[in-house]
């Protein structure tokens, strides 16, 4: 049982964490802190909080668990903002799309006290964002990605295990440079594949009309272009050498796939989208047996 959550940013993740958290009778009273005082104020009216602060510092003041829910471009900043208040037994996490850039800023700012955070990452999310759509379940059976670093205090890195678990999340430890090109893969590229493929339909004479046609294959393969666009161009930019790496190998498969088309080479090109098939039948198998 948690004494007090500071909370900033009172939108969706944070939102959900803050309600999540009380549902499971893991802390008494929560104050949050957002850039836009109307969030805060809508989170207070719905319960997500039951104190509005007036600054990021003061919604750590009395803190023993701080969940930062902020872009990760502003992550350096808030943790400036808070860094007077952090002890050595307070725990600190974030939710942030990427990790290596959150570290670094934790480093640099916490200096002594960088033991205390406990970098994090849910697998998880909606295309709605705001304090709205705050669910309770929305971390319920998902994965929380924990990547520590060697100064990480072990007390902490429990902590943060133990929260998330009884959530309901599944907890998987790795290093924020693991993490990184991990997920440059398996879910910056794709956002920006998504991106690229409306903009690109969008951008032609008739694009509307071939949209109005669309059926629910596009629909599935398009659903994350309606992602937070803030949000979207930090992790983008936070993770640019991972994700080009990727992107450049991509395009080099692309590339030969549709050199078989122009070639009509319709037998390896048949053998490529048979072993495309395969795999991710395998994947959905694999992940539907992690996450039982």
């Amino acid at each position: 049982m948690f004494e007090q959550l500071g909370l900033i940013g009172c939108g969706l993740m944070g939102g959900s964490f803050a309600l999540a958290l009380k549902r499971a009778g893991l802390v008494k009273r929560v104050v949050g802190y957002s850039k836009s005082p109307s969030t805060t104020e809508r989170a207070r009216q719905m319960g997500v909080i039951d104190v509005e602060a007036p600054s990021a510092l003061l919604a750590v003041s009395g803190a023993d668990i701080v969940l930062l829910a902020v872009p990760v471009s502003a992550t350096e900043a808030t943790f400036k903002a808070i860094r007077h208040l952090v002890g050595p037994n307070t725990l600190i996490m974030d939710v942030g799309s990427t990790k290596r850039d959150v570290v670094d800023a934790a480093r640099r700012v916490l200096r002594d006290h960088v033991g205390a955070f406990v970098p994090c990452h849910p697998i998880t999310g909606k295309e709605l964002s705001g304090v709205e759509h705050a669910d309770a379940d929305l971390y319920t059976g998902k994965q929380v990605i924990l990547t520590p670093i060697e100064r990480t205090f072990t007390v902490q890195l429990q902590k943060a295990s133990d929260v998330w678990t009884a959530l309901g999340s599944h907890v998987v430890k790795m290093s924020p440079q693991a993490h990184d090109a991990a997920y440059a893969a398996v879910s910056h590229l794709p956002h920006l594949i998504a991106f690229a493929l409306i903009n690109s339909i969008a951008g032609q004479d008739h694009g509307k009309d071939y949209m109005s046609l669309a059926g629910p294959g596009f629909r599935d393969f398009t659903r994350i272009a309606a992602s937070d666009p803030k949000m979207w161009r930090d992790i983008l930019i936070a993770n640019r050498e991972e994700l080009l790496e990727q992107s450049r190998i991509f395009q080099q498969t692309l590339q030969s796939l549709e050199q078989l088309i122009s070639s009509s080479s319709g037998d390896v090109l048949e053998v490529l989208i048979e072993h495309a098939s395969e795999t991710r039948a395998s994947w959905r198998m694999t992940s539907q047996k992690t996450h039982n």
